[in-house]
């Protein structure tokens, strides 16, 4: 049965690492074999960065980044192939060409359309290289196009799937012909054929779409960590490793916040018992650790998640009125049109506080619109904790000498709102 493979950008950031992909793949020839892939390292920061130099007006600012990212990926195919680079830096060179047109013609339009036009193109890039160097190494390979594959609505940078059309596209990835099928992370396409994305960090989630509509055996993610751990282990010092967990508490874990699961990931595996595997491309000895339906509960080992740089927005009506379902309902709203997650939301009964990720671009526009009818209050700066299955002497513990702006508690997870400068730069679970 066709199993998918998906790499983040760590995997693949520069020609030693693009070897070392190569060499794991080596080891698995059981085929049919899908290998999803991201954006080269930092190359989607780079292309965000790329976007706002091109909505701007300093045009030598958006040449220079051009020339950069243009300089490493070619760096990279120099690296791997030598003096038989051509081939393949001209296919590189095209695609940055292609790049640099699609900005210039898309300048103009709205910020989500335009950045949907362009900065998949990282993907188009690493998967170009990874395909190129996989026939070069004697793994046959097969590129395709994820905006070939995968459909969507144009909802555009939190796309939509179309699960019937992408199933339709997809039937022949799983033919067993011995070559591996490469495309990319991220991307899909409108049934017109405008570029979308999926969200950001969103190739766990096309991989998890491509397993769903083929009714795969199963997902690997290969990542730089060995497995799934109940807090950052870079940031916790005493973190676990967890064996097995319930597709139910993944999802808990990644919707308050872990980073090693895309949110939208689990949901399509869950309905068809694909278990997810996320295993370390550095040590293939690692055990890894395993999602899916299972008795065993290493889920309700105590968990925390750490979301930083959040803001705390404090909305009340301006006539003094209550917080009611129909004004509550105007401000979450908006931050659905705004295209914002809120962390924690809690209701009182003449306010409505809502923590949320401080993305400037997405913030200040719905910041404005909430003040044109409402009190606003605002604070930055701040860490947003949460504990899965954490007793109150835990709870006690993590907030110790910190001054709590805002709490929400369930039977089962514990959500509290700290400054940022009463929290250490390390971590520890009590015992």
């Amino acid at each position: 049965m066709t199993q998918v493979f998906k790499f983040g950008g760590a995997s693949i950031r520069d020609a030693a690492a693009i070897r070392r992909l190569g060499e794991l793949l080596a080891r698995f020839p059981e085929r049919p074999l899908i290998v999803v892939v991201s954006a080269m390292g930092k190359t989607t920061n780079a292309l965000e960065a790329l976007l706002a130099a091109a909505r701007g007006s300093d045009d030598a600012d958006y040449r220079e980044r051009l020339a950069a990212l243009r300089r490493d990926h070619l760096a990279t195919v120099k690296a791997l192939f030598g003096e038989r680079a051509d081939p393949v830096a001209g296919r590189i060179e095209a695609l940055i060409d292609e790049l640099d047109r699609r900005h210039r013609a898309h300048a103009h339009r709205e910020r989500p359309f335009h950045y949907d036009q362009t900065v998949g193109i990282g993907e188009l890039l690493s998967t170009t290289l990874v395909a190129a160097w996989l026939d070069e190494i004697g793994l046959a390979s097969e590129w395709r196009d994820a905006r070939d594959l995968i459909v969507t609505d144009d909802r555009y940078q939190a796309a939509n799937v179309d699960w019937t059309a992408t199933a339709e596209r997809v039937r022949d990835l799983d033919s067993d012909d011995g070559r591996i099928r490469v495309t990319q992370g991220f991307t899909g396409a409108t049934a017109e054929g405008a570029s979308t994305t999926l969200g950001r960090e969103g190739s766990d989630y096309s991989a998890a779409i491509l397993a769903h509509c083929l009714g795969a055996e199963g997902v690997t993610i290969w990542k730089d960590v060995p497995g799934l751990f109940n807090a950052d282990p870079r940031r916790v010092d005493n973190a676990v490793r967890l064996e097995r967990i319930s597709y139910d508490e993944a999802i808990e874990l990644a919707w308050h916040g872990a980073k090693v699961i895309h949110p939208k990931t689990l949901a399509p595996l869950r309905q068809r018992a694909i278990p997810l595997t996320v295993r370390s491309f550095q040590d293939l000895a690692a055990p890894g650790s395993t999602i899916g339906d299972d008795a065993r509960r290493d889920g309700e080992v105590p968990a925390l998640m750490l979301c930083e740089a959040q803001t705390l927005l404090e909305v009340r009506p301006r006539d003094l009125a209550f917080m009611d379902e129909a004004r509550q309902h105007d401000v979450l709203g908006r931050l659905v049109a705004a295209g914002l997650h809120a962390g924690l939301i809690d209701a009182g009964a003449m306010r409505l506080s809502l923590v949320l990720d401080g993305h400037p671009e997405r913030l200040e526009p719905l910041v404005a619109s909430l003040a044109t009818d409402y009190g606003v209050t605002r604070r930055d700066d701040l860490t947003l904790v949460t504990v899965r299955h954490g007793d109150d002497a835990l709870l006690r513990a993590l907030g110790a000498g910190r001054d709590c702006l805002a709490e929400r508690r369930n039977a089962d997870t514990a959500q509290r709102l700290f400054p940022s400068a009463q929290c250490p730069a390390t971590w520890h679970l009590p015992d």
